[in-house]
C-alpha cells in the first residue's frame, strides 16, 4: 500500500490514502472521500508497464501486431471502493484543542504545538480538501496568523454583543449593517478582522452601491444566545428559559424552539417541562455510538426529536427512516410512534 505525502494532494486529479495508524484508511479525491476494502477476484489481475487499452490503439492498422509485454506483476485481490461521510469530527477537536481567546489572552502569547495550518489538516482529517474547506466554514473557523482557529465561546459572544448593542443604538436594520462603520466603533474594541469575522459568521455579507453591508442570521444569533443561557444549567424551566431568551435576544428578533435543533432538547414528560444543553457535535461519530449514546439519555424518542441527532449519519442518497430501521425498533406510544435501541444499552 502506498501513502502520499499530504502536499500531493494539491495536485490536479491525485488520489489521496489518508488515516492515521489506529484508523481505518479511506481514499480521497479533490471533493469526495471512499472507504477501502480488499476485495477478491478469481481472474488474475496482470501488472503491465505502458498497457495500451482496445480504445487507445489504432483501429484502422491493416494488419494485427503481436506486442510482446513483459509482465510486472500480478494480484488476486483489488481495493473496492465505496463513498463515504468525511470524517470530520476530529476536525474541531483538534480546534478546540487551543480556542482563540482574544489578543489579549495569556494562553495565546505562549508558543503551543495545538495550533494547525491548512497542510496539517489535510495530513490529520480523514476527508476531501474540499469537504475540510466546507466543514471549516461551517464551524466558523478562521485563519490568525497562518493557523485554524475556533473562537472560544465566551469570546464570540462578546464580539456578537458588541455588534448587536452598536446595531441597537444605530436603529440599523438587521438586513442593512454596515461593514465600514462597524469597523470604525469597534475597532477600538476588537481587532479588525475578529469583527468582520463576527459580522461572516452571523451574518450574508453583500454590496449595496459599492458599500459593504451585512444582513444578520437571526434564527444563528438566537440559536448562539440560547447556548450561552443554556451551558451553565443541568437542566432549565423551559417556560422561564423562553421568557429569559427572547428578553435577551436583540429586539426584533423572535425566538422558537425550532431555531435550537441539534443543540437542545426539551423533556415534556417532566413536570413542568424542562430543557438542557445537548449538542450533535459532542456525540459519537460511529452510527451505532451516536445511538447508543442517544438511548442512553432518553429511551423512546419521536423521529422528530432524534432526526436532529442522527441527521449528519446519513451517507449519500440514505434517510433517517433507513438508519432508524437498522439501529432502533419503533413501537406505538400514546398514539405516538416512538423508537428504543435494539439492544440493551448498559
Amino acid at each position: 500500500m502506498v501513502f502520499f505525502p499530504a502536499w500531493n494532494y494539491l495536485q490536479e486529479n491525485v488520489l489521496v490514502i489518508r488515516g492515521e495508524k489506529d484508523e481505518q484508511a479511506v481514499l480521497c479525491s479533490k471533493d469526495k472521500t471512499y472507504d477501502m476494502k480488499i476485495a477478491d477476484t478469481s481472474n488474475m489481475l496482470l501488472f503491465i508497464p505502458g498497457c495500451k487499452t482496445p480504445e487507445q490503439l489504432n483501429a484502422d492498422q491493416a494488419s494485427c501486431n503481436i506486442i510482446h509485454s513483459q509482465i510486472a506483476g500480478f494480484s488476486n485481490s483489488y481495493w473496492e471502493l465505496r463513498r463515504c461521510r468525511p470524517k470530520l469530527k476530529k476536525l474541531r477537536k483538534l480546534l478546540m484543542e487551543d480556542p482563540y481567546e482574544g489578543p489579549d489572552s495569556q494562553n495565546d502569547q505562549t508558543l503551543t504545538f495545538s495550533k494547525y495550518t491548512t497542510e496539517d489538516l489535510l495530513s490529520l482529517i480523514q476527508a476531501s480538501e474540499e469537504e475540510i474547506m466546507h466543514q471549516l466554514q461551517v464551524i466558523d473557523a478562521c485563519k490568525i496568523g497562518g493557523y485554524w482557529r475556533i473562537l472560544e465561546f465566551d469570546y464570540e459572544m462578546k464580539l456578537l454583543n458588541h455588534v448587536t448593542q452598536l446595531i441597537d443604538s444605530e436603529s440599523w436594520s438587521l438586513s442593512k449593517v454596515p461593514l465600514r462603520t462597524c469597523l470604525e466603533e469597534l475597532g477600538c474594541l476588537e481587532p479588525t478582522e475578529m469583527i468582520e469575522h463576527i459580522l461572516l459568521s452571523y451574518g450574508r455579507k453583500y454590496i449595496d452601491d459599492g458599500d459593504v453591508y451585512f444582513e444578520m442570521h437571526e434564527d444563528k444569533i438566537c440559536r448562539a444566545i440560547a447556548q450561552m443561557l443554556l451551558q451553565n444549567a443541568v437542566k432549565f424551566n423551559l417556560s422561564e428559559f423562553q421568557e429569559v431568551w427572547q428578553q435577551s435576544v436583540p429586539e426584533g428578533m423572535t425566538t422558537r424552539l425550532d431555531q435550537l435543533k441539534g443543540l437542545a432538547l426539551v423533556d415534556r414528560t417532566s413536570r413542568p417541562e424542562t430543557i438542557f444543553l445537548l449538542k450533535v457535535e459532542d456525540l459519537p461519530e460511529d452510527n451505532q455510538e451516536r445511538f447508543n449514546s442517544l438511548f442512553s439519555i432518553r429511551e423512546k424518542w419521536t423521529e422528530e426529536d432524534i432526526t436532529p441527532y442522527i441527521q449528519d449519519l446519513c451517507a449519500e442518497k440514505q434517510t433517517v427512516g433507513v438508519l432508524l430501521t437498522k439501529y432502533a425498533r419503533s413501537s406505538v406510544q400514546n398514539g405516538v410512534k416512538v423508537y428504543n435501541s435494539r439492544r440493551p444499552i448498559s
